[in-house]
């Protein structure tokens, strides 16, 4: 593909194949979810991340200026097309090739090459096991016990309280196979990711979750950034930062087609987008209220974490329900508040410009920016 189309456009028609022909896959199966006795669609997604992935970094390296990049992609720009073998290598190699996580070209080729000096990840795999046979017993013991009844006669708080204890419940799913997927490459010697000022090596270069931060997420923004961070990255480096029409809609639009073609995907990302946005414009308005005492801060905190939790169990609803249906017999039940609430939200708060810039990115974790050779302390 990459010999035979001009390289000016390569990383759009790369994302426009890839897509189509992951969705073709996900709308067969899901006209048929028996037609196959095993799902490779999730092989199928993390290789659509990878090649329009490499596309992008590709065009950074060879058609745009160096001048008109940002620091992030030009560390990850990919200067030279590389051979068959480390192109095959980097797309299908068995470490990540079912379910991840993605990582830069880049960054697996220092990996292959051995271009890095760590000390032995025994410890942090042994960790990270251990953490996997707790998650894997959390998910077979909680995983049916909770679901979302849809019954009328249920009182709004206890529908809320029957959304959030469903999603927490179906989340050691996520969690287990994510670090699953993690340990496996730790194992291997792949995502050491530089040296904490105490001397701690650090392997979290390819890490998906931040289970920490996610269940005691104070906004929107941090529950989304610490929950599957490669795919953050991956839309973020192929859409959010490149859509010349409303970035945030489009990035959503892009997440939903990936993950499939059940209503309820749909549902949860376009719900996603005005809840982001009044999350974002109640923390740049309410937030320096509370910033004055120590007491202040941790009232701030805690109802801030219980809006969170609320607003993101309302939101993946449908993700979880699948069907059109239920999820709109759900949000009926719940009179569309947290549709309704957002938007009056963003019509009553100022609108206040914000002073994004990769430098103030860059006090990010580096593993949610995925540039493992510029972070190392070797």
């Amino acid at each position: 593909m990459f010999f035979m189309v001009d390289p000016r456009r390569i990383q759009i028609y790369t994302l426009l194949i890839t897509m189509v022909y992951l969705t073709f896959f996900h709308v067969r199966r899901y006209a048929n979810p028996f037609v196959d006795e095993l799902d490779f669609t999730v092989a199928l997604m993390t290789l659509t991340q990878k090649m329009s992935r490499f596309a992008f970094e590709y065009h950074d390296g060879t058609v745009r200026s160096y001048q008109s990049l940002t620091p992030t992609q030009k560390s990850l720009a990919i200067k030279s097309l590389p051979g068959i073998l480390p192109y095959l290598s980097y797309n299908v190699g068995f470490l990540g090739l079912l379910a991840g996580p993605l990582c830069s070209f880049n960054d697996y080729q220092v990996f292959i090459h051995g271009e890095e000096k760590k000390r032995n990840p025994n410890v942090v795999v042994f960790k990270k096991l251990w953490l996997c046979c707790f998650l894997l017993a959390a998910h077979i013991i909680l995983s049916d016990q909770f679901s979302v009844s849809n019954d009328p006669n249920n009182s709004v708080m206890y529908i809320f309280l029957e959304l959030y204890l469903t999603a927490a419940s179906r989340r050691p799913k996520y969690y287990f196979a994510w670090t699953l997927a993690d340990v496996i490459n730790n194992a291997a010697g792949f995502g050491y990711n530089g040296v904490l000022d105490y001397g701690e090596e650090r392997w979290d270069l390819l890490s998906n979750l931040n289970i920490l931060r996610i269940e005691t997420a104070t906004s929107f923004k941090m529950y989304i950034d610490n929950w599957n961070i490669q795919t953050a990255v991956w839309l973020k480096e192929v859409c959010y930062d490149r859509s010349p029409f409303n970035p945030l809609l489009s990035t959503f639009i892009l997440s939903a087609a990936w993950h499939g073609v059940h209503p309820g995907y749909y549902f949860t990302f376009l719900t996603a987008v005005p809840v982001t946005l009044a999350a974002r414009r109640v923390r740049q308005t309410i937030r320096p209220w509370f910033q004055h005492t120590s007491w202040s801060k941790l009232i701030y905190s805690l109802i801030t974490w219980l809006c969170t939790q609320i607003a993101m169990s309302y939101t993946v609803a449908p993700f979880i329900l699948l069907g059109l249906g239920p999820s709109l017999q759900l949000y009926r039940s719940l009179g569309f508040c947290l549709h309704i609430i957002p938007l009056v939200l963003l019509l009553i708060l100022p609108n206040r410009k914000r002073h994004n810039t990769e430098e103030g990115s860059s006090k990010q974790p580096s593993c949610d920016r995925n540039y493992n050779h510029l972070k190392k302390e070797t």
